[in-house]
């Protein structure tokens, strides 16, 4: 630490332990010396474990959704903000859209954008070339922030007996995916996806307006987008429960209808999703054909 008086996060006896090589960040620049230079000092910081380094922002994205899919999410991202296509303040929009956004540090040779960085509620703002000593101050407010984000969320006493259903972020939906389309990579909000679909080492997301390719797992999206609504329905598909329209029970089999596609549902998922529909909405008796939305068996 380099400021003046002792930090008790960072310098506790109790605390210097579990901090010290427990921090995963993300380094973006797209000119090769200035990342390799970044990527250096950050490597050398003792409180860091592991740095990614990429060299523009739809890297950066799929590095973070990766790892958010692998259930161990990066701690901070060090952003330039001059870089063709998406730019640092752009993709600094983009993350603030998370569930959980990492806190950004932009890495930067202009003043200028300065305002707007911080508009965007960057955690800092180093101007190039980078000192170690004010890079060490940057990781300072990183661990701070990590080390305030989790005491938040750990209870203070013990659980109730009856905990309420945990309920979605607000702003979960707002949560944007970076996806191949044809070549190209776009970008599209979590609650426009109205199911997905595997395929093979990918997932295809479909949209009202068509569809996109993800690397990622189906079981790491179910588990990742479990709280936003989604639900397995069928070992090659999950699907968000506010997209379906119709469900079917036709001749044995169950199928849900989702803007005029149709997706079987498996027997070891058809009674909890049908649980869930019924949460949802008012219970009605299954019978042959189709039910819509409103009125869905138990």
């Amino acid at each position: 630490m380099t400021s003046g008086l002792p930090c008790p996060i960072c310098e506790g006896p109790d605390r210097r332990g579990s901090l010290e090589r427990s921090l995963r960040v993300l380094a973006v620049d797209d000119e090769a010396p200035a990342l390799e230079d970044l990527t250096y000092l950050l490597r050398s910081d003792p409180r860091i474990a592991h740095v990614e380094a990429v060299t523009d922002a739809t890297k950066a994205l799929r590095v973070l959704h990766r790892a958010m899919d692998a259930g161990q999410p990066l701690d901070a991202v060090f952003l330039d903000i001059r870089m063709p296509g998406l730019d640092g303040l752009d993709l600094a929009r983009v993350l603030s859209r998370f569930a959980q956004p990492p806190p950004v540090v932009f890495v930067t040779a202009h003043q200028q954008p300065a305002v707007e960085a911080f508009e965007l509620k960057a955690l800092d703002y180093l101007l190039k070339p980078v000192r170690q000593e004010r890079l060490a101050e940057s990781v300072h407010r990183i661990v701070h922030e990590v080390w305030d984000s989790k005491t938040a969320t750990e209870p203070s006493a013990p659980a109730p007996a009856q905990q309420p259903a945990k309920s979605t972020p607000p702003e979960m939906g707002d949560e944007v995916i970076p996806v191949e389309l044809g070549g190209v990579t776009r970008f599209i909000r979590l609650a426009d996806i109205r199911y997905v679909e595997a395929h093979g080492d990918y997932a295809r997301l479909h949209t009202a307006t068509g569809s996109g390719l993800v690397r990622a797992a189906l079981n790491g999206l179910e588990e990742r987008w479990r709280s936003a609504g989604f639900v397995r329905i069928h070992r090659s598909h999950l699907v968000s429960l506010g997209h379906i329209d119709e469900l079917r029970l036709e001749e044995g089999h169950l199928s849900v209808t989702i803007g005029g596609a149709v997706l079987p549902v498996s027997r070891r998922h058809a009674r909890h999703l049908r649980q869930l529909l019924v949460r949802r909405a008012r219970p009605a008796p299954v019978t042959g054909g189709t039910q819509p939305r409103n009125g869905l068996g138990s």
